[in-house]
């Protein structure tokens, strides 16, 4: 008998983690990529709370506060837990203009949203994300990108288009071209053109901080010198000069805020999947899914006390920080750091950001979430999943994306189900003499005095059954004196529909003097069957149960039937 290796004390376990961080060998490429991200994180912040529809302010708190809340716990070593386009948008439509304080019921939105995370993640929810499929998420992930696109046509035109969604007033800014005001969009067409050029060049990400000052300063240019007013961020909110104060929820928004809290709930931690899956860990050990969610969830629940708006994982931000050259989470703290010395340095910097430059970010944004690739390779396999594709991109569109995430959900699982029950397949074993077995197509019909087994492939829960039915072989006036063994092996579930299927199949049969036999795999099968009353009909002789010999139970089951068709016979 061994020793068990003596308990590490979770102090010394802990202590050992932080010394793995602040290695002096790491620490010069974390502080270089942390100061990356936390410049780019600005902009970026304002941009993200610019596209929801709240104070930017709230967008810049987000970031910071959700990235080092949840850098706490990560499982993924490089997730950067930021407030995202997608989650943006919900929050857009979540119309907290509805309640009583607008302001304290978007932090509430954040704090609900982690706790549902926490909750998630407590329960080893991210089992539940294989049943989003791809189809959804296409559908869902290009009609945010589009969102975000036309959602800022007003921030870059200065004409606030009028409608009951952004389509709408996408299509309403065009009917009404000569009302675009020329200084507002020539900031943000120069500010688009400076991205895309820049982020080519050894500047990177860095070129959206300088195209963002450029275009912020193409605006005060008109502004000082030519009188051409263009909105800026301190004309839409007060950027402090220092961190917030914590706050508390208002309990009363709860029942208002549960939906909309769920949706970004689920996107927020389906994207976090995303980043954890494109952005491993270096020591290559794949990352906790469920330790992820209650990271996110800490996040988002931090980012609220203090003011913030939800925040999930973001992909953009977790690519960013690794190819900086980060070796461990700490470039991340870093990056909350670089944050507050902007706020505290800088505010006034940034309170002179201009709004069309923030749109311009945006958009940029927006058509990098449109990949025409994985379009096509979900249009590629077949004509269902493009549908489900189409679907939800549409709906997306549309409807508010609360009730778009719900609706996707929804159609994940129809197409679950769908996909499940035609896999189904029926096939008829051949005995041979020597023992052996050969799977064929069953016969059309059933063929009198003989003995017919047969194997069901795929999953017989109650989608399946008009799929497994008419698979069987059709039971004719001269289908007499025969034996149709059904074989269940492989089968763990059986639903109520399947073993009704079964019983008008085993009415059918006796009808012209034949009969059912069954071999079930196990227990749990028979216990169904028997809720569905088919074993009380079929008597204890004609259902068999399978053994650890693989084979057994069918041979003895084939036996007894060619025996039980001589005697008919």
């Amino acid at each position: 008998m061994t020793n068990a290796p003596p308990r590490v004390p979770w102090f010394a376990a802990w202590w050992r983690r932080v010394r793995s961080v602040f290695r002096r060998e790491t620490l010069g490429k974390d502080a270089l990529a942390g100061t990356i991200l936390g410049i780019e994180s600005v902009p970026d912040g304002l941009a993200i709370g610019l596209l929801a529809g709240v104070n930017p302010v709230a967008g810049i708190y987000a970031f910071l506060f959700g990235m080092a809340g949840a850098a706490v716990l990560t499982s993924s070593t490089f997730m950067a837990v930021q407030a995202t386009g997608a989650m943006a948008l919900i929050v857009s439509d979540t119309d907290l203009g509805a309640l009583p304080d607008p302001d304290r019921g978007l932090f509430t939105l954040a704090m609900l949203t982690g706790v549902f995370m926490v909750v998630a993640g407590v329960l080893k929810g991210g089992r539940m994300l294989r049943f989003v499929p791809t189809a959804v998420m296409t559908g869902f992930v290009t009609a945010v990108g589009v969102n975000i696109v036309l959602g800022q046509l007003t921030n870059l035109t200065g004409y606030a288009g009028r409608g009951p969604n952004r389509v709408v007033r996408a299509i309403d800014t065009l009917a009404n071209v000569w009302l675009i005001d020329l200084p507002t969009l020539t900031v943000g067409l120069v500010t688009i053109a400076l991205i895309v050029v820049l982020t080519r060049t050894p500047l990177r990400s860095l070129g959206l901080v300088v195209a963002i000052a450029a275009g912020s300063a193409l605006a005060a240019l008109f502004t000082s010198v030519f009188g051409w007013d263009v909105l800026v961020v301190g004309d839409v909110a007060d950027v402090p000069t220092g961190l917030p104060a914590p706050v508390l929820p208002t309990f009363g928004d709860l029942a208002y805020l549960t939906l909309p809290a769920l949706s970004l709930a689920f996107v927020g931690l389906v994207q976090g999947a995303a980043v954890a899956g494109a952005v491993p860990n270096d020591d290559g050990k794949p990352a906790d899914a469920s330790r992820n969610f209650i990271a996110q969830g800490l996040g988002s629940i931090v980012a609220g006390v203090f003011r913030g708006m939800p925040v999930g994982g973001s992909m953009s931000a977790s690519s960013l920080v690794r190819a900086a050259g980060a070796r461990t989470r700490l470039a991340l703290f870093i990056a909350a750091i670089v944050m507050t010395l902007v706020i505290f340095v800088a505010s006034g910097v940034v309170s002179l950001v201009a709004m069309p430059a923030l749109a311009g970010l945006l958009m940029v944004v927006g058509a990098g979430a449109i990949k025409p690739a994985r379009i096509i390779s979900v249009m590629k396999t077949g004509a269902l999943q493009t549908a489900i594709m189409a679907v939800t991109f549409v709906l997306t569109l549309l409807i508010p994306l609360q009730f778009a995430v719900l609706v996707g959900v929804g159609l994940g699982i129809i197409l679950f189900v769908a996909q499940q029950s035609n896999r189904l397949r029926v096939r008829q074993l051949e005995f041979h003499d020597d023992g052996r077995m050969r799977e064929i197509d069953p016969v059309a019909t059933v063929p009198p005095h003989e003995v017919v087994v047969l194997q069901p492939y795929g999953s017989l829960f109650y989608a399946s059954a008009p799929v497994f039915e008419a698979q069987l072989p059709a039971v004719a006036d001269d289908s007499v004196g025969s034996a149709v063994i059904m074989r269940l092996r492989g089968i763990d579930e059986l639903g109520l529909s399947s073993v009704a299927v079964l019983e008008r199949y085993l009415t059918d049969l006796e009808a012209h003097d034949s009969s059912l036999w069954l071999v079930v795999p196990s227990d749990r099968v028979r216990e169904l069957l028997a809720a569905g009353g088919l074993l009380d009909r079929l008597g204890a002789d004609r259902v068999y149960t399978s053994s650890e010999w693989i084979g057994e139970a069918v041979h003895r089951a084939h036996h007894d039937a060619r025996e039980w068709v001589r005697q008919r016979q």
